[in-house]
């Protein structure tokens, strides 16, 4: 399963997430951000690419679909509420990746 991992400036928080979820052996994964200035910028290949998109936050959602529409309208989309309150593989990130995650992935293979 090809997995986009989506924050703002693709920092902290989806970098992390592509970190803990590389080891999963049924994920592929990569990470984007939706700000101009991200370290890496969304992209309609990344979104093609994706079978499934999780965002941190609803305004990332949101512009995801505002931008987007066409490309993600038939993909599963998950907000996981993360906010932008942590560093690159701060260990409570980390934690809360773990715990949310796999979950709405459907997945249990770390």
């Amino acid at each position: 399963m090809n997995v986009l991992f989506i924050c703002s400036r693709n920092q902290w928080r989806s970098p992390t997430a592509e970190q803990v979820f590389r080891r999963y052996p049924s994920l592929t994964v990569r990470s984007a951000g939706t700000r101009r200035n991200a370290k890496k910028t969304v992209s309609h290949d990344l979104l093609h690419w994706a079978d499934v998109i999780c965002v941190m936050e609803q305004q990332h959602k949101n512009r995801l679909i505002a931008e987007y529409r066409r490309i993600i309208e038939r993909k599963p989309l998950h907000v996981l509420d993360i906010p932008d309150d942590y560093r690159y593989m701060d260990p409570e990130l980390i934690a809360l990746l773990e715990a949310v995650v796999p979950e709405r992935l459907g997945i249990n293979d770390h």
